[in-house]
């Protein structure tokens, strides 16, 4: 539900990442009007789940939590947003990474995207499973509805540390395997029927690439969703249902979804090395139908 875009905005200096063991983050975010308070960010190493709140503009999530398979759910307080989770390399820190972004295109070699959460309709949620490595990483937001600037140069952008830990993890077991290229994606194992799936998103690039995930209002097509991107007026002829956000080449990431009755669309909004264009006008996008 947005276009990458590589830009730049004063954004306020961030804290630095806790040193401490991974524990639950005390931090809650109000709903509207401030009459109730959200769940709070948290992270069990005992499950591997870590809870993120995302909101207008802002990420509140764990300080650090501990390497290998995790869920991360993302609790959508807001607009339209997205998770994407980025490993940085060579010793880098946040303020190179938007230092970087100021910079068209894909991200330099020491910035990997190692997926995150699709973009869920607001006030809903999205779930991701990553395998992380330990080291520094960084929580951004690219979605730019509306107004077309992306919500991390208006501060939507969170450190995240991963430590060594002796346990790599569960991986998920998934029902459905779908294989993103330049430029399609491939259902190479199961299918995307009703009822509730894991889907497992494998990267063979060799761009980086991403799933989102959306159902079609009835009626309507993805040209519909597309003119209402372009302008975003009245209620959205879709709902965003998640998803994985960017994978480099080789990059592997796990959803659950619940599927009924109706028409849907993958859809890769990534920015190609290249022109920069969305991959979607190359043609990355796959529709379906659910009986």
């Amino acid at each position: 539900m947005y276009r990458h875009v590589r830009c730049i905005a004063a954004l306020a200096v961030l804290a630095a990442c806790s040193k401490e063991a991974p524990k639950a983050d005390s931090s809650a975010v109000a709903q509207a009007g401030g009459a109730t308070a959200a769940p709070a960010a948290s992270y069990d190493p005992a499950t591997r789940v870590a809870t993120v709140v995302a909101s207008d503009f802002a990420f509140v999530s764990p300080d650090t939590i501990l390497a290998g398979w995790t869920t991360f759910r993302m609790l959508n307080n807001g607009g339209f947003h997205h998770m994407q989770i980025v490993r940085l390399q060579n010793g880098k820190t946040v303020a190179d990474l938007i230092e970087a972004a100021k910079t068209p295109g894909a991200f330099p070699n020491w910035a990997v995207s190692v997926g995150g959460t699709g973009v869920p309709d607001p006030k809903t949620e999205a779930n991701a499973t990553v395998n992380l490595a330990p080291g520094q990483y960084v929580l951004l937001c690219f979605v730019d509805i509306p107004g077309k600037v992306p919500h991390f140069t208006k501060g939507m952008v969170r450190p995240l540390t991963v430590a060594a830990s002796p346990a790599a993890g569960a991986e998920p077991k998934a029902d459905v395997t779908v294989a993103l290229t330049d430029y399609a994606f491939t259902v190479k194992a199961g299918a995307l029927a009703a009822g509730k799936h894991t889907v497992k998103i494998v990267n063979d690039g060799p761009q980086d690439h991403e799933v989102q995930l959306i159902r079609l209002a009835p009626g309507k097509t993805f040209k519909d969703f597309g003119a209402w991107i372009a302008k975003p007026e009245g209620p959205p002829p879709a709902s965003g249902l998640g998803g994985i956000a960017g994978l480099t080449k080789g990059g592997v990431g796990y959803f659950d979804v619940e599927l009924s009755a109706g028409n849907y669309v993958l859809v890769c909004f990534a920015s190609d090395a290249k022109d920069k264009k969305p991959h979607v006008e190359h043609g990355m996008l796959k529709e379906f139908t659910v009986q």
